[in-house]
């Protein structure tokens, strides 16, 4: 097992575990495992980047004219933060549209690259399960991810929109989006290791909650990767092996209790 140098529920210990995946991600026996997702993750970065470049140029050009008429005199003063706003949500949205469509496709790979990460780690066997009786499970466990994270993220952007009007409160909006987006992150990749031990989607968000700190510093990783392009295509497959990593330093006892 993979022994990282921090306190354990440590924002630096979460940082760690991500880049202890990108280390073990280049293990002989994952590289089949990775093939598929990569070439998903090329293909995305190249039609999202595209799209979001387009997007965004067009909104810049057109000088806040999708702000309503009526709204435009109260928001004129705080135009440079408008801007702040508006590309920081393109950046989020970019880091969630790339992990959300490549984790759909490419789930039932990165719930067996999980399971022999495990084996490398741990030496030990999880029971065998074909891909085709993997792929049912891994995909209506990804709509119940995507359930959970649309709906409190149209929450989260309620928010930041009404703090980003509050004078003084305003740089905390950002801040909001972000923290969401790593609490988002942290879900997504320690969850296929728990997934494959049967650990329910509520019991598995317990457990990281119950390491927050640890949980903020490896989504805050993924996230920062997810939204740098080039890097990006391969932080996907890395993030799998580090919440592996994640799993089995803190979560996986944490789990055992729980359920017990």
């Amino acid at each position: 097992m993979a022994k990282i140098g921090y306190p354990s529920n440590s924002f630096c210990a979460g940082v760690n575990y991500m880049i202890e995946g990108i280390r073990l991600l280049w293990h002989p026996k994952l590289r089949v495992y990775i093939l598929v997702p990569l070439a998903v993750n090329c293909v995305l970065f190249i039609a999202l980047t595209s799209l979001l470049l387009s997007y965004f140029w067009s909104i810049v050009n057109s000088d806040m004219a999708f702000i309503p008429e009526w709204l435009a005199p109260v928001v004129e003063p705080f135009k440079w933060f408008v801007w702040f706003i508006v590309g920081a949500l393109f950046l989020i949205l970019y880091g969630y549209a790339f992990n959300v469509i490549t984790n759909v496709i490419a789930a039932p790979f990165y719930g067996l690259l999980a399971e022999s990460a495990e084996k490398i780690l741990t030496g030990n066997e999880l029971p065998v399960e074909t891909l085709w009786s993997l792929i049912p499970r891994v995909l209506l466990r990804e709509i119940s991810k995507l359930t959970y994270f649309l709906m409190r993220g149209l929450l989260v952007i309620l928010l930041m929109i009404l703090v980003g009007f509050i004078p003084l409160l305003q740089i905390l909006a950002p801040l909001i989006g972000l923290t969401w987006g790593a609490w988002t992150m942290a879900i997504q990749y320690a969850d296929y290791p728990a997934d494959n031990h049967q650990v329910e989607f509520y019991d598995m968000r317990n457990c990281l909650w119950s390491r927050i700190r640890s949980s903020l510093g490896f989504g805050t990783t993924i996230m920062g990767c997810s939204i740098v392009p080039i890097i990006n295509i391969f932080a996907m497959p890395a993030a799998v092996t580090g919440g592996t990593i994640f799993w089995l330093n803190e979560l996986k006892q944490h789990s055992v209790d729980v359920l017990e």
